[in-house]
This record gives structure tokens, C-alpha cells and sequence, in this order.
């Protein structure tokens, strides 16, 4: 699920809750708030929508949780949230499952190491859960958990948002986590592939530029926009010899610049099929109940209520583009007053205040 995340950082400007229960060291559980502004509605109209998926379809968000995705892992992450007991106890919970000192690696690295995307999705996953332990103990804070009525994440961060929203336990979500990025990595390393963000064009023109490129390489080669992220902003994944022609033609589309991104292949594409099944069935084993307020997918930017079709679009998430253009948009347009980013980086607050130079949005670091 790699994204645009750390090019992001050239242009921006300057959670599950676990249960006082598990910070005692009983089980984990979710705590959030139990009222939601929605009603029921018509169908969703996707693919793998159902009957009973419409719950969320008349949501009206005024305050949002957002969860950042890969590429927003920094050295020293997680250290502040070890002056809260509840975060600090999710890191504790984390090298149990994990099997390795995910703490030592957020706080020390090295970088290459944590870059990585086995350590990276579980690292920037437990790290901004615990942001929302660190926000909790502040004054104040439990008035704003209670408050938000929407949230979602990017990529990666969609599991956290469902994570926050009650859906399935920290521990479950971790899981599934591990395994999405050790399936991820896996099938990266079965293709030769790549991502380059494309600076500075319309999606339309990236579009074109994609389809020349696609126009001089075999198919097994062709690329696509992977992440539409903000306006003059969009990732494209595929082959490498699809990305190379898209960095050699861009200037000609007039795009400002082309960053190649140190990722580990083409996410968000066909690239990722091999991880699909392995995700499936392990999403199969999942207990997954109906969010407790609307969690906005990746895949179609709209919320989803049955526990099967979330399951559904979480395995078709790692090959789908991530829609996150279209659900900042459609949050702003259905009236979200405040948002608040919860983990490393301030990757979000940009994507925001490009697409809404007047959005209100607060990051809560651990």
C-alpha cells in the first residue's frame, strides 16, 4: 500500500481506543462512540455492496479521524506515547504478536529496516493507535474521541480506521496488518515493479500520460494511476519499464516533476493479485462486526456496514486505486467540520489543505 506519502512532505504545510480493561492487561477492546449520524438508505450501488450494506449511505460527518498509511513511518515514532500507560500497553501487546521489538525499531530503526513494509504497515498501524491513547489523556481529549462520527485512513490506514470504529480488536486488526504486508512484499518480489509520483497534473493528463506510456511496452508492463491523492498529486504503479516511459515522457505533459518512490513494488495494481487470496483467508478468519461509525473505503470512497462486504473490500483494497481524493471531497461537501490526523507525519494535513486550503485539521503525534 505504498503511496505518495513521503513526496507529500515537499508541498504540505508547515483510533481503535483500548479499553482502561486492557490497559490493566485484559483483553483489548474498542471503545468509541456509540452515536452516529447516519441513517439507513439506498443501496450503495457497488459491485460487492448487499442489501444490508446501506446503513451508513446517509452519513453526515462533522468530525473525522484520519490514519496515515506507509510511507509515513519516522524515526522516533512511538516514543511519546510511552508517557501514556494505555499506549505504551499496545506496544507491549504489538512484540507479542508481531515477535520482535516493534518499539525499539520506531524509536532507533535503522530507517532501511523500518521502511521495509513488513515493519512499516504494523509499525505506523499500532503507532497511530496509540495516538489516540495519547490524545485520550490529554484534557479534553475523551470530548473529541466521543465527538468524531466518521473515519477513515489511507491504505494501511483503512485498517486502522476500522480498528478505531470497532470493527475487529487491535490484536485482530495487527494481524491482519502482518500478514498484508508480508503478502504485499511477497508479491513484490515476484514482479519487477515500481511507483513514481507525477507532480503537478490534473488526473486527466496523468491518465494520458499513462496511456502513452502503456502505448511502448509490453502489457506485462503497463502502468496506472495507483493513489489519486490531492489535485496535482497522483502516483502512478506498475512495471518498471511502464514507469521509466512515464518518466521520460512527463515533461513533454507538462508535469512540474516525477518522483520515483522507494517502495517495495506497483501497489494498488494487478501487481498485488498473489496477495489477494492469502488476504482472503485470512479476512475469512476474522470476526468483523458493523463499524460503530462510517469507516470510508479506499476502493470507493463510500462507508460500508456488512461485515462480509468489508471483508470484500479490504481484500480487493492492495489491487484497487486508492480513491482518497474523492473522499476528502465528498466528506468536505457533506459538511465535515474538523478532522484530526492521528499517527506519525502530517502527510494528511497537506493532502487536505490542497484540496481545501480552509480545512481544519489537527495532528495528534505518540
Amino acid at each position: 500500500m505504498a503511496s505518495t506519502l513521503a513526496l507529500l512532505r515537499l508541498s504540505a504545510p508547515a483510533p481503535l481506543a483500548v479499553s482502561r480493561g486492557a490497559a490493566r492487561g485484559g483483553p483489548a477492546a474498542v471503545r468509541v462512540p456509540c452515536r452516529s449520524r447516519v441513517s439507513a438508505g439506498v443501496s450503495l450501488g457497488s459491485e460487492v455492496a448487499v442489501g444490508s450494506d446501506a446503513l451508513f449511505a446517509d452519513y453526515k460527518p462533522t468530525t473525522a479521524f484520519l490514519f496515515p498509511g506507509q510511507g509515513a513511518q519516522t524515526i522516533g515514532m512511538g516514543a511519546e506515547g510511552q508517557n501514556v500507560p494505555a499506549a505504551a500497553k499496545l506496544f507491549d501487546k504489538a512484540n507479542d504478536i508481531l515477535g520482535y521489538d516493534l518499539l525499539d525499531l520506531c524509536t532507533n530503526g535503522p530507517k532501511e529496516k523500518l521502511d521495509s513494509t513488513i515493519i512499516s504497515q504494523p509499525a505506523i498501524y499500532v503507532t497511530s493507535l496509540a495516538a489516540v491513547e495519547v490524545l485520550r489523556a490529554r484534557d479534553g481529549g475523551q470530548s473529541v474521541i466521543d465527538s468524531v462520527d466518521v473515519t477513515c485512513g489511507l491504505s494501511l490506514g483503512e485498517y486502522t480506521a476500522l480498528a478505531f470504529a470497532g470493527a475487529f480488536s487491535f490484536e485482530d486488526g495487527l494481524k491482519l496488518v502482518k500478514l498484508r504486508g508480508e503478502a504485499m512484499q511477497d508479491a513484490s518480489d515476484a514482479a519487477s515493479s515500481a511507483m513514481v509520483s507525477v507532480i503537478g497534473l490534473d488526473s486527466e493528463k496523468v491518465q494520458q500520460l499513462c496511456d502513452a506510456a502503456n502505448e511502448e511496452v509490453d502489457e506485462k508492463e503497463r502502468v496506472q494511476i495507483a493513489n489519486f491523492l490531492c489535485p496535482g498529486n497522483y502516483a502512478v504503479s506498475g512495471g518498471v519499464k511502464g514507469i521509466e516511459a512515464v518518466e521520460a515522457k512527463a515533461k513533454s505533459f507538462k508535469a512540474r516533476m516525477t518522483v520515483r518512490l522507494a517502495v517495495a513494488g506497483a501497489f494498488h495494481t494487478s501487481f498485488m493479485q498473489p496477495a489477494v487470496s492469502r488476504l482472503e483467508s485470512a479476512l475469512a478468519e476474522t470476526e468483523i462486526k458493523t463499524p460503530r461509525i462510517p469507516v470510508i473505503s479506499n476502493v470507493d470512497a463510500s462507508p460500508h456496514s456488512d461485515p462480509d462486504t468489508i471483508k470484500k473490500i479490504l481484500a480487493r483494497q492492495v489491487t484497487s486505486p486508492v480513491q482518497w481524493e474523492s473522499t476528502v471531497k465528498t466528506l468536505m461537501g457533506k459538511g465535515l467540520e474538523k478532522s484530526y490526523e492521528l499517527g506519525p507525519g502530517k502527510v494528511i494535513a497537506g493532502i487536505l489543505k490542497r484540496i481545501s486550503k480552509g480545512a481544519s485539521i489537527e495532528n495528534i503525534g505518540a
